[in-house]
């Protein structure tokens, strides 16, 4: 066995035991393997996708998040607190203006998505994710970072910020990204499920999408519960959103429990429909389902493909 293989197993034993090589230089024609950057540290990631000016001539930095958590995440810029441009030469900055988030919807993982619907009920606008930095020129060399806070796995709403996790989006304003592909940026396997696939909820219940219409204003899903206890039910699953390939997840965000849907009678099933609202020239949908499980007030989130809708 010549020195160079020998190095190499060296170099695999050292990656089961950590204590005992924290680190290592690789030698000369042997490469270490690609990991996608941030997904071996389960956090949010983002990307610039244009940096200009605003209409009032400020600095203006479009920016695509990308969830590498592992699991379905809810993310928002922390509130009240300004993103920092730093200069090359090590000035900084703030920039008071900053919407990153999604929404309060929670995002698959290995989903990315560059605005979410916001404003009122009835009249809902798309708030598109950017930071803005008032009286400030971004030289080469800038970068810019957003603190934020995360909110991951099963949603309970009895503890709705249960699972937080605090992080910090950097970015290189020199390293814009104008070829984004929405909303999958890492295949997960297993995520996705087709329409038709059924879904445990609260007691036993089993929810499934058993028709899609596209209709003038976008979406009208039919759900079925079927019920197979003694007793009346309901399993809120609110008014699902969609995310497609324009990177928008549309849908107003409210408490899923407000949505007013039927009981399901004992070893019956009962059927409702929601609807969404999206853009006739967009398409690659995907639903972000959560179904109310066996503990009530408590999510499981699943993703539905409707692409070919």
């Amino acid at each position: 066995m010549n020195k160079k293989k020998i190095l190499i197993l060296f170099l695999i034993a050292c990656s089961f035991f950590t204590f005992a090589c924290v680190y290592v230089v690789l030698p000369e024609g042997v490469e270490a393997p690609q990991v996608v950057e941030g997904s071996e540290f389960k956090i949010w990631n983002a990307v610039v996708t244009s940096v200009g000016k605003s209409d009032a001539g400020d600095l203006h930095i479009d920016i695509t998040i990308r969830n590498d958590t592992g699991d379905w995440s809810t993310m928002r810029a922390v509130a009240d607190k300004p993103a920092v441009l730093t200069t090359s030469d090590g000035k900084t900055a703030n920039c008071d203006t900053v919407f990153i988030g999604t929404g309060g919807h929670r995002l698959a993982p290995g989903f990315q998505m560059r605005g979410y619907t916001a404003g009122k009920k009835s009249e809902p606008t798309t708030q598109t994710l950017y930071v803005e930095c008032k009286g400030v020129v971004a030289s080469a060399g800038s970068t810019l970072a957003i603190d934020y806070e995360s909110f991951n796995g099963i949603l309970d709403d009895y503890d709705p910020e249960a699972n937080k996790i605090e992080g910090v989006l950097e970015l290189n304003l020199d390293e814009v990204v104008t070829d984004v592909t929405y909303p999958i940026a890492v295949p997960v396997d297993g995520l996705i499920r087709d329409v038709g696939a059924s879904m445990t909820g609260l007691s036993e219940n089993v929810v499934t999408l058993i028709d899609i219409q596209r209709t003038d204003t976008g979406f009208q899903f039919t759900w079925q519960n079927f019920n197979p206890t003694k007793f009346p039910l309901k399993t809120h699953i609110g008014t699902p959103p969609v995310i497609g390939t324009d990177g928008i997840i549309y849908g107003f965000y409210e408490s899923l429990d407000i949505v007013d849907i039927p009981l399901t009678s004992p070893n019956t099933d009962t059927q409702w429909t929601t609807e969404v609202a999206v853009p006739k020239d967009v398409n690659g949908f995907y639903i972000l389902l959560s179904v109310e499980s066996n503990k009530p007030r408590t999510y499981i989130n699943y993703a539905l493909d409707i692409s070919d809708k």
